[in-house]
């Protein structure tokens, strides 16, 4: 045993231990878990401290599956100093790194700076209608849709700065009806309407949860969870750091168990697109695994699987498939279990079979393996999902992988099916317009693709 691992016995991170014998040895979650007889979610959850490692069978098991000495894991330790030790607990939160992301800001060129700055002078006319109004009214804005999410981020960081002072505040109940309506604009890909509606709502939500308790907290919460949705979409992961932690906040503050583990959730997904894998794992695990998710409500229990379904994501980015595809399985056990119709439609577009499988062509695609994300397609009636969001994540998730097996006239009329169901959404996200570019430049170009290459911002 290494000096690293004596001094994490003596620290009494068994867990810690385990995992790095195991990462020493080349192996997966999956594999030990094989010989030691515990799934690869259950060997995660013992290597984090998240299950203690305190029962003298599961700590033998261990040992022998990775030739640990049996002192290094206590087992000859004198019963009154080993019996009943607990473990270290993971904290719910755990600190990551700080963030070595690029900064939001883009340079501009000519025509586009115009057009930036006519669809930002657009907005102020069309929020400024609305001022000492009632906040109901969609507002929406005609804009050009290639640079609407930038249009819209712009606004949702000014509100987050506080530079939308003017903003009348209503009353919860008429705050709670507008929270309705961002989310009802995030479900259609309205971006044109929720770069209005979403930055109001956090600067109003801002104004009541001043010393107005828990009912504003959860307002300001849900607005800041549903506002780190739309950034990590966009790729904005710097703000969406900032969303997701002013959710945990607020969540925490109110207490509401589903709030607290969906803003969990989102800090994992911003933890894995920051390549912290580990990190991401172990805040989607713990959440997962809080006594609070463990009640009857299909609410809570669906919030459970998301996590889970978070955790196969960031594994399959990690390089271990098969993880990816036993906690898949968890998780559509869970979906099964509470039954076909989704569950938390505003949190991660809901829970339910169908969209557990939708998260696998993702997942798959991650992993590197664009024929099993395609099969994992074969399971999934579009009609069947729950909004146009997730009808528009199914076909770019389906172009991906067809651009990666060389069908490029697949992926291409993918792309236009994705458009047909969300414009706004197809012509916003980087992730598309990183598509297009890479179709443009690898192939023969056609009249089809020029056009959506129009559209989406990448060839004028």
């Amino acid at each position: 045993m290494d000096a690293v691992a004596a001094q994490s016995a003596m620290d009494g991170s068994l867990g810690e231990l385990v995992r790095q014998e195991r990462k020493k040895q080349g192996l997966t979650l999956v594999q030990l878990g094989k010989v030691a007889g515990y799934s690869a979610a259950q060997v995660s959850r013992y290597e984090r401290g998240i299950s203690p490692l305190t029962d003298v069978t599961v700590l033998r098991r261990f040992a022998d599956a990775l030739g640990i000495p049996s002192q290094a894991l206590g087992l000859i330790t004198p019963p009154e100093v080993r019996h009943g030790r607990a473990i270290r607990p993971t904290a719910a939160y755990p600190r990551v790194p700080r963030p070595r992301l690029a900064g939001t800001a883009r340079p501009e060129d000519g025509e586009d700076l115009v057009r930036r700055r006519q669809l930002l002078a657009n907005l102020v006319v069309t929020a400024a209608s609305a001022v000492g109004a009632p906040i109901l009214p969609t507002g929406k804005m005609s804009a050009d849709d290639a640079v609407i999410g930038e249009v819209l981020v712009a606004r949702v960081r000014d509100a987050m700065l506080g530079l939308h002072a003017d903003i009348a505040v209503p009353p919860p109940a008429v705050l709670r009806a507008d929270l309705a309506r961002a989310f009802t604009d995030f479900h259609t890909c309205a971006y044109g309407s929720l770069a209005v509606r979403l930055p109001r709502l956090i600067c109003a939500a801002h104004g009541r949860a001043t010393g107005e308790g828990a009912e504003a907290d959860g307002l300001l919460a849900d607005s800041y969870l549903l506002a780190t949705r739309m950034l990590i979409k966009l790729d904005e992961q710097q703000l969406g750091w900032m969303a997701a932690d002013r959710a945990r906040q607020a969540a925490e503050a109110v207490g509401e168990p589903l709030l607290i583990a969906e803003a969990a959730r989102q800090l994992a997904v911003l933890a894995r697109k920051a390549d912290w894998n580990e990190q991401a794992l172990s805040i989607a695990l713990t959440a997962a695994d809080h006594p609070a998710l463990r009640g009857r409500k299909p609410a809570l229990t669906a919030q459970r699987g998301l996590l889970i379904q978070s955790a196969a994501y960031t594994t399959a980015r990690a390089g271990d498939t098969a993880g990816m595809r036993e906690l898949t399985e968890e998780a559509a056990a869970i979906a099964r279990k509470l039954g076909p119709a989704p569950v938390l439609r505003d949190h991660g577009g809901g829970f339910s079979p169908t969209t557990v499988q939708l998260h696998l062509i993702s997942a798959e695609n991650s992993a590197g393996d664009p024929v099993a994300a395609l099969t994992a397609a074969k399971g999934v009636a579009p009609g069947s999902l729950p909004s146009t969001e997730r009808r528009a994540r199914y076909y770019t998730d389906i172009a991906t992988a067809f651009a990666r097996v060389g069908r490029r006239g697949d992926c291409i009329r993918a792309l236009l099916a994705a458009e047909h169901h969300a414009a706004e959404e197809t012509h916003a996200r980087p992730a598309v317009k990183s598509l297009v570019s890479g179709l443009l430049v690898s192939g023969r170009t056609t009249a089809e693709l020029r056009g959506l290459a129009a559209r989406v911002g990448v060839l004028t």
